[in-house]
Formats: C-alpha cells, sequence, structure tokens
C-alpha cells in the first residue's frame, strides 16, 4: 500500500501544531532515561508547555503546550543531556525493549545493551534518517511483554546466546552478536525496497524480500505467547502505575530523585528501583489491582481540536465504576483512537453524545 500522505509523525524538530499549541515528542530508545534528562525534561515541560510530561504506547515522552518559541529551547536542552544525539535521526529513535529486562528473573537476557547499540548505529547511518517516523525496533528479553507491539522489526530472546528475529510472519534463529547489525541490515532494505510505504507489513512481499536482501530464510515458528507486566515489585524494580500516563510536575521530581533514573513502558507506568519514597503522595500507584493500571486516554479536549470529548476529565470521574473484565481501557476522543494500545482492550470512543464501548452506547 503507498502511502500518499505526508509522514506528521511529531518529534521534537518537527513539532506538531494541536488545539492547545506545540506537540513535541522526546524519542526515549529502550524507555531509559536518566535522572538528570527527567529534571531536564520536567523542567522544560513547566517553563515552556503546560506542565506535564505524557507517556506515549512506544514509551517515549511528549511535552504540550509549547509556544513558538519552544522547540528551540526545547531541542538546545536536551542535546545538552544526550536525548538529541543525531539531530537527523531524532524522529526514527523508535526502539522498544522489555522494560524489566535484566531486573527480574523472567529476562532471559538483558536486551537494554542491544537496545542501546541499535541505537548507536541507527544514528551512525546517514541513509537511516529516511526511515518513517512510524518505524518500530522491539526487542523482547523472552518474557513476551512486547508479543504484540506489532513492530517491523522485532526481537525475542530464547536463551542467553540466541533471539529470532522476526519481521512479521516467521523468524530466524540469529545470535545475540548479530542482532543489532541484523536489524539495521532489515531497515536500510527496508527503505530499498518500499515505495512510500511507512512499515514493513504494507509493502507487497515485503517480508520475504527483506529478509532476501540479508541473506536469511524464515523458518523459526514464532513463540506468540505473552505476559502482561503489573505494577509492583519485579526482582530488583518496582514497577510504579501513572494515572492516564501523564505526569504531573509533583510526580515527576519524585520520579527524577529516583537513584539510576527510571525506565518508561509502553503500557505508560515506569520502572525504578525499590524503595522509591514519596510515589503514593503524589499520586502515583506502586501496588497492583488500581483502578488506573492498564487504562489510557488520548488527549481529548480542549488539547484537540477533532476530539468530541474530554476524555481524561470523563476518565477520572468514570473508571472507579468501570467494568473491565481484566482487558486494558483506551478512551479515544475520535474514531483514530490515537495512542491506543497493542492487543486486546476495552474501546471507549467519544460520539459527541457520550461515548461508545466496545461499539455499545455507555
Amino acid at each position: 500500500m503507498a502511502r500518499t500522505e505526508t509522514d506528521r509523525c511529531p518529534g521534537v524538530l518537527a513539532v506538531h501544531q494541536a488545539a492547545d499549541g506545540g506537540l513535541a515528542r522526546v524519542r526515549l530508545p529502550g524507555g531509559v532515561v536518566s535522572a538528570e534528562q527527567l529534571e531536564v525534561l520536567r523542567v522544560a515541560a513547566a517553563e515552556l508547555g503546560d506542565g506535564r510530561l505524557e507517556l506515549t504506547s512506544r514509551a517515549n515522552v511528549q511535552i504540550r503546550g509549547l509556544d513558538a518559541r519552544g522547540p528551540r529551547e526545547l531541542s538546545d536542552r536536551l542535546f545538552g543531556v544526550g536525548l538529541l544525539p543525531s539531530m537527523a535521526h531524532e524522529r526514527v529513535r523508535n526502539i522498544l525493549a522489555s522494560p524489566l529486562s535484566g531486573l527480574d528473573r523472567e529476562s532471559r537476557y538483558d536486551v537494554l545493551p542491544v537496545a542501546a547499540a541499535l541505537d548507536r548505529g541507527l544514528c551512525a547511518r546517514p541513509g537511516l534518517a529516511e526511515l518513517p517516523g512510524r518505524f518500530l525496533f522491539a526487542l523482547d528479553d523472552g518474557r513476551g511483554d512486547l508479543a504484540d507491539v506489532r513492530a517491523d522489526v522485532a526481537v525475542r530472546a530464547v536463551d542467553e546466546r540466541s533471539a529470532v528475529l522476526s519481521l512479521g510472519g516467521l523468524g530466524v534463529r540469529v545470535s545475540w552478536g548479530e542482532v543489532a547489525e541484523l536489524m539495521l541490515g532489515a531497515a536500510e532494505a527496508f527503505l530499498a525496497v518500499r515505495d512510500q510505504e511507512w512499515r514493513i507489513a504494507e509493502v507487497p512481499g515485503g517480508e520475504e524480500r527483506i529478509l532476501e536482501r540479508l541473506g536469511l530464510q524464515a523458518d523459526e515458528p514464532l513463540d506468540t505467547s505473552t505476559t502482561r507486566v503489573t505494577a509492583g515489585v519485579h526482582g530488583e524494580a518496582l514497577v510504579v502505575t501513572v494515572p492516564l500516563g501523564s505526569l504531573t510536575q509533583d510526580q515527576a521530581a519524585v520520579l527524577a530523585g529516583a537513584v539510576g533514573g527510571m525506565r518508561v513502558t509502553p503500557w505508560r507506568s515506569v520502572v525504578v528501583g525499590v524503595g522509591v519514597a514519596g510515589l503514593e503522595g503524589v499520586g502515583l500507584v506502586s501496588a497492583p489491582g488500581s483502578v488506573w493500571e492498564g487504562v489510557t486516554a488520548c488527549a481529548g479536549r480542549p488539547g484537540c481540536s477533532k476530539a468530541l470529548g474530554d476524555v481524561r476529565a470523563d476518565a477520572a470521574r468514570l473508571m472507579p465504576a468501570f467494568e473491565r473484565d481484566g482487558r486494558r481501557v483506551h478512551w479515544a476522543g475520535c474514531e483514530r483512537r490515537c495512542g491506543k494500545p497493542a492487543g486486546e482492550f476495552v474501546d471507549v470512543v467519544a460520539v459527541g453524545d457520550g461515548y461508545l464501548v466496545d461499539g455499545e452506547r455507555l
């Protein structure tokens, strides 16, 4: 499927103009952000935006409400703390990694060093700056938490020696020493075979054509089992739920004080070390079973001109009595469903005079 419209995926330099001002998306490969970097992001949100840090479904951070001077000043601040290692590649550093990797017993292999190597290699290749902003890499440490994120190039750990590389259907068994190079090679091959497509799945015969260019043949059945990362203690780590994925100034300040920084998850939660104090006092949730666990929402009104409802306020009002059967819940201001999670979820969509829940009126 050839695309005819422009790729408008936002970044720091390519700011999206929303109803409430500029929206900048800061890529965090592997979801990793140091305490210093988080403090810079927090202050930037306070001084240049609306004060909040939004967590995204790709484990990135967004700042909303930027005025005309915001993008330039923000880029200068982020460059100073290493969050913009390559201006040319800032929108294409879309790298997910299992957020608990290396921190608990479920991790078959610590994929964070591989994610860092992949990011360095990506930024070192000028041609890869041409990747669409929606192109996605994923590194699953074997637990299956990223099995349903629909990445373009994915790797899932088998053990400490090998992993399965996949571009969609079947996979190829590879060694960890060649993973980063193969993932980069797959991205280069995608650029060579695509027309105007944004994702490998949109390219006719894309998976086979790319594997052929890499000299590989898919012959490994994919492990499609999934697992869900919940709030609470996991080995050396604490998963913290951020209600509606929106960090206030007080919440960001508490997290910025965490030794070793934090990791952002694709489920609008964060991972910090066990023992971080003050979380509950600022409205963060460190125990499993919260009504806010697995609940996400788009910007809604007044931030988005296309939204038909103030979904965040309505979610805050209605979620305590909401029935969801253990599924994630996503509140969307319109049928575009921006920010929806991967996999199964309760679909709550504003329709102007109320909401539809999985197609039925609320």
